[in-house]
């Protein structure tokens, strides 16, 4: 069975849940991605306390009049972020982003720390061409 640990992509950045956006956005183009995990320096074992994209940053700051050198990535996570396990199949992924109409999906060890993310790119070469425009139907809908 292709798990998420066969699919996810390694060497994922994340940034401190105290960063400001503007470094948010800075550490987004220095990865090349348009999506960067935040961490919560204050639990003890640093673990995800959101995910924040580039379309947050233009949507919910710049666009509201909030300058992203003074607005913290803490201020702009909302609600739980979504994740699987290291240990989850192809229908658990697509059942994760598809109910919640997401395209990238971080992935945590049996810790929660973070430890990969699945794009829908990365998910794409391990579902037939069927699947794929189910998927692209549900999440784009």
């Amino acid at each position: 069975m292709t798990t998420a640990a066969d699919i996810m992509h390694t060497g994922v950045r994340w940034a401190s849940a105290t960063e400001t956006l503007d470094r948010v956005a800075q550490l987004m183009r220095e990865e090349g991605v348009g999506v960067i995990p935040i961490a919560d320096p204050d639990s003890p074992d640093e673990r995800m306390c959101g995910i924040i994209t580039d379309r947050d940053i233009v949507l919910e700051c710049i666009a509201q009049g909030h300058d992203p050198a003074q607005v913290t990535a803490r201020e702009l996570c909302k609600g739980t972020p979504r994740w699987v396990s290291t240990s989850a199949g192809v229908d658990e992924i697509l059942r994760e982003m598809e109910s919640h109409q997401i395209r990238r999906l971080p992935v945590v060890d049996e810790n929660k720390r973070l430890v990969g993310m699945i794009s829908e790119a990365d998910l794409s070469q391990h579902l037939t061409d069927d699947k794929i425009a189910e998927f692209v139907g549900r999440v784009y809908a």
